[in-house]
């Protein structure tokens, strides 16, 4: 194996060890970054090749979640699709994705209202992005084109939001829930349905006079 080879291996056990360790319910501020080198099976030395520090780690482990994620959206939104399916399909995608990666999904549900400062950021920073590619390929899909751009922005900030807020109540449903998890996806997607719809028939309001 070479030398970059190894390099990748070294860092994919570090974060891999991380979400281990918070998917035992640790929480991500209370993990060391000995602790961490250990449960991957490497010198602490090793942490510093790859991060300076615990907070550079929750970053990658953001942006490893995220980057995956925003592809597979954005081939869902290049199907040709009737646009309502193409927002159920969306939501079960990001669904499954949820599912398969619970551990990176718990940290940014923990991070995201209560974590470092800078690993807030970092996930707002990527939260803001999947609005600007939802944007982007509504413009291209021909969806909403009465919307001016800072409106569409806006209804695109408030898709993301809705469905960031539904990760806690995706991980928190027990496996074979069959009932319940059909049930909590349609309604994820009449809010989404109805948010359209709103934005579908919205009319700056004009300043008084």
């Amino acid at each position: 194996m070479g030398r970059d080879a190894r390099r990748r291996l070294s860092r994919t056990q570090l974060t891999s060890a991380a979400l281990e360790l918070m998917g035992a319910g640790r929480s991500f501020a209370s993990l060391g970054l000995r602790e961490i080198a250990r449960a991957a099976g490497l010198a602490p030395a090793a942490f510093y090749r790859h991060f300076p520090n615990l907070d550079e780690l929750g970053l990658a482990l953001v942006d490893e979640c995220g980057a995956t994620l925003r592809r597979l959206l954005r081939e869902a939104r290049r199907t040709g699709l009737p646009p309502t399916q193409i927002l159920r399909s969306s939501v079960l995608i990001f669904r499954d994705y949820v599912r398969e990666h619970r551990a990176h999904f718990m940290f940014i549900a923990s991070e995201r209202g209560g974590g470092a400062p800078v690993i807030r950021q970092a996930i707002r920073t990527e939260e803001g992005h999947f609005a600007r590619e939802m944007a982007q390929d509504m413009r291209r899909l021909g969806l909403m084109d009465d919307l001016d751009g800072d409106d569409l922005a806006l209804l695109c900030r408030l898709t993301v939001s809705t469905v960031i807020d539904a990760i806690t109540d995706i991980l928190d449903l027990p496996e074979a829930s069959h009932k319940a998890e059909r049930e909590q996806m349609q309604e994820l997607v009449l809010r989404l349905r109805m948010i359209f719809l709103g934005a579908r028939h919205w009319r700056e309001p004009r300043p008084a006079n």
